[in-house]
């Protein structure tokens, strides 16, 4: 008999406690200020998607990526996500420290890459296959290219920017 009250006693609790229980509100509801981050990808298919004009203003790799298809970096992007800076868009084909010091490299290698995000820097790795610049202040930085650089325009080969870097092929405006 007292078990069976026992058992009552609880289940009434149970009840009793559950229903003075609040609700959490449903996070995905209600006005949230967006942040964007950096994009940290693993795969083909994820860099694919944040090279492009919905992606982020930085795309970071963590390890060798290879992908069969041809990239395209595009979308207006601005340092830090910050409009009062000028555009610029960020390829990360590296690891680093706290004190920001590359402690890795990766490799990237596409048949084809073409940059129409104003100021892209490709920084600190190797992309493997052809890049075609068709904006105004593509940079390299302790970055390599194993294939040609081309640039749509002489306007646009003339805003390049290389520091520290190398391309294994020709350098050349040449259109599609």
């Amino acid at each position: 008999m007292k078990l069976k009250l026992i058992i009552a006693l609880l289940a009434v609790s149970i009840i009793l406690f559950a229903g003075c229980t609040t609700s959490d509100p449903d996070p995905t509801n209600g006005d949230n200020d967006a942040v964007t981050a950096a994009s940290l990808v693993e795969d083909a298919e994820v860099f694919e998607a944040s090279i492009g004009s919905e992606g982020t203003w930085i795309v970071a790799i963590l390890n060798d990526i290879t992908s069969e298809n041809e990239l395209v970096i595009e979308g207006e992007f601005y340092n830090r996500d910050d409009a009062s800076t000028e555009l610029y868009r960020k390829i990360a084909l590296y690891a680093q420290d706290a004190d920001r010091n590359v402690t890795d490299r990766y490799t990237l290698v596409a048949p084809k890459l073409t940059v129409i995000s104003p100021n892209t820097r490709i920084q600190s790795g190797t992309f493997v296959g052809d890049v075609y610049a068709e904006s105004e202040g593509f940079t390299l930085t302790d970055a390599t290219i194993e294939g040609n650089l081309y640039f749509a325009t002489q306007e646009i080969m003339d805003s390049f920017v290389n520091e520290e870097s190398e391309v294994t092929g020709e350098i050349l405006v040449e259109t599609e």
